[in-house]
């Protein structure tokens, strides 16, 4: 196979997308600083910018790796392309350019750092997962954290992405240039203006006169990002190459569906994200919470009936009828009907976007690995719900289906001397011992694990009858549960 670089490029043109500005002779510079290219971001941030390079501007990425080097080794000997693969029913393939360096920082630093405070650089978004913002349980800036600490009282080479940040914007604010906007694409509530308060914390500790500075013109938006993007394997390294005759060192797959919301504030000279599909919205925190109602919590209600019930994954449930109707009718009877939608989505296009996106028959998402974590994804994807339906007297029997079929999901694990990948594992097991199979009582048990359930909650009497009924039914048959619960029994 031929390696992936820009000598082959024309020769791929016509056979798939390719893009053509960088076989240009003026090519775009960079604009972008992005930290912690992983397979998301290469699959997302980076595919809508190589949307808005055809519109032309000097936004080109540079992609930086805070300690690893496994991208750039991948990537830097084929010019930083990558082909992605989008996996559907009908799958299609694209080569991505929009990335012209990956860059170590643990190895060059001084490049990083010259990119960093360019005045060219006018934006630097991040994916670096929630630990890399180094945050306490309150969501502001962790100054016991031990890298924080270093980073404050050394005068070297940082070793945080806020601590490097600081550095670099401690330099322009000293060669009397602007910021950088700052956009985190992490899946963290609020996470912009928590990226924000953490960077002007470390500046107060810093430099007071930097920290004002900031606070008065640091841009950092709230954003919300979504796209199913599998970890690249060998197999779809096996798929490109026999698709196209091309080998690439690290292509990325990806479901077609694809969303990025922006909170509203950017400044005028940004990418031409929008011409790409980027929705920019007064208000992020509804399509927070219309993604973690419309697609988290039937997620997660596939992920522990679809267990029970025996299937694999995501795929395999959705063939079952008697699920995706039950899915389908907790989704318009009570999830639906338990908040207001942003007023730029169109929430039943979207849940029935998401539907289509369970169906899709190339994306292997196992339902065990979405039911990990189930005692921090329950409170923040289901129980809101819950609450807000009780509140104002509407239905909530499906969604305590669901986490009957948690309870249930447990002590089946426990039964079967399965892992439990849970934060809360010890805890939930000892509970799963103490199951009898009554529903009275085990639900009581799993009621008063405080971590999950509110005591407000916990003691709600339809709360707890609608959670007993549903484990009842559970326990000797789900199938048969299941069926009632969609009125077919």
């Amino acid at each position: 196979m031929i390696p992936l670089s820009i000598k082959i490029l024309k020769n791929l043109n016509g056979r798939l997308l390719i893009p053509a500005y960088r076989l240009a002779e003026q090519k775009p510079q960079i604009g972008i600083v992005h930290l912690g290219p992983g397979a998301f971001f290469r699959g997302h941030q980076a595919w809508y910018t190589e949307q808005a390079l055809k519109f032309g501007g000097d936004w080109a990425i540079s992609a930086v790796s805070m300690r690893s080097p496994d991208v750039s080794q991948a990537l830097m000997p084929q010019d930083g392309l990558y082909i992605l693969a989008l996996l559907d029913v009908i799958q299609s393939y694209q080569v991505i350019g929009a990335i012209s360096e990956v860059l170590i920082a643990t190895e060059q630093y001084p490049q990083v750092f010259a990119r960093l405070t360019a005045a060219s650089t006018k934006y630097v978004t991040m994916t670096i997962t929630e630990k890399g913002y180094c945050l306490n349980a309150s969501g502001t800036l962790d100054l016991e954290n031990a890298l924080v600490k270093q980073d404050l009282s050394c005068t070297s080479q940082p070793v945080t992405a806020i601590g490097l940040l600081y550095t670099a914007l401690e330099a322009r604010f000293q060669a009397n240039i602007a910021p950088f906007c700052v956009i985190s694409c992490d899946n963290l509530t609020d996470n912009g203006h928590k990226l924000r308060m953490a960077l002007i914390a470390f500046a107060e500790q810093k430099d007071p006169t930097i920290a004002n500075w900031l606070s008065q013109q640091l841009i950092s938006p709230l954003t919300m990002v979504d796209s199913i993007t599998p970890a690249t394997d060998d197999a779809i390294k096996a798929q490109v190459g026999a698709e196209l005759g091309v080998g690439d060192n690290w292509p990325i797959k990806r479901e077609a569906f694809v969303q990025w919301v922006i909170e509203d504030v950017l400044p005028a000279d940004r990418p031409a994200w929008q011409q790409a599909g980027v929705i920019y919205a007064k208000d992020v925190t509804a399509f927070e919470k219309a993604k973690l109602r419309l697609l988290n919590a039937p997620h997660s209600a596939l992920a522990y009936v679809g267990s029970l019930l025996g299937y694999e994954t995501v795929f395999d449930a959705m063939q079952d009828n008697r699920l995706t109707c039950f899915v389908q009718q907790m989704i318009n009877e009570e999830i639906i009907p338990s908040f207001t939608p942003p007023t730029e989505l169109d929430i039943n296009q979207y849940s029935a976007d998401i539907l289509a996106r369970f169906r899709n028959p190339a994306i292997r998402h196992l339902l065990a690995q979405i039911a990990w974590d189930g005692s921090q994804k329950l409170p923040m994807r289901i129980l809101p719900a819950i609450g807000d339906n009780l509140a104002a007297g509407k239905p909530i029997d499906k969604l305590a289906f669901a986490i009957a079929a948690w309870c249930r999901f447990i002590v089946k694990r426990f039964s079967d001397k399965e892992k439990l990948v849970d934060p809360l594992s010890e805890p939930l097991l000892a509970v799963a011992a103490k199951c009898n199979g009554k529903a009275e009582h085990d639900v009581a048990l799993f009621l008063a694990v405080s971590a999950v359930f509110p005591a407000e909650l916990a003691a709600h009497t339809s709360f707890n009858a609608a959670v007993q009924a549903a484990y009842h039914q559970l326990v000797n048959d789900p199938a048969g549960a299941l069926l009632a619960f969609i009125g077919e029994a």
